[in-house]
């Protein structure tokens, strides 16, 4: 239960007694029952840069958004926003990139689109803070619930992986 450990003891027992009763996955599936068809660096730079112009136009440009293997759960890291500043003929150039894990090539759409808002986010705000949360809720009005479900996905697979040792 490690990725619940910030939530409530209510939450958390409710999650326990999905898993005791093994209907955790059966209880994922229904809501989102399929994956997204976004494999590429391409569409996922361009599905990135949609959400950015609807919600953040006035935001700093992304140089890459990009699937990366070096971002992983195991690391604490779901998507990356790396703000890079480079000396260039005396001056200096700052460019953003967001670096997502690639388990996310295999999830559903809405999870994808939570951590991209996620990292957006962090355009604007770089804290977790108040105004942080606000404007994830504005790009997605579920970012809280997708947080959670995204967080009981992980707890699944942490699951079924052990099952196999």
């Amino acid at each position: 239960m490690k990725y619940l450990s910030g939530y409530s003891d209510n939450i958390q027992q409710q999650v326990r007694q999905l898993v005791e009763q093994g209907r955790l996955k059966e209880y994922l599936l229904k809501r989102y029952p399929s994956a997204h068809d976004l494999s590429s660096n391409d569409q996922l730079y361009r599905y990135g840069q949609d959400l950015k112009q609807r919600y953040m136009k006035k935001a700093p440009p992304l140089k890459k958004i990009i699937f990366d293997p070096k971002v992983s759960v195991l690391h604490h890291a779901l998507g990356l926003n790396a703000h890079i500043t480079r000396a260039h003929g005396g001056k200096l150039k700052a460019s953003h990139e967001i670096r997502i894990d690639p388990c996310f090539k295999r999830c559903p759409e809405d999870f994808l689109r939570m951590i991209l808002v996620h990292e957006l986010a962090h355009l604007k705000e770089r804290d977790h803070n108040k105004s942080f949360y606000q404007l994830c809720q504005h790009m997605e009005p579920d970012y809280f619930q997708l947080e959670l479900d995204l967080r009981l996905m992980l707890t699944w697979q942490e699951i079924e992986q052990e099952s196999l040792y």
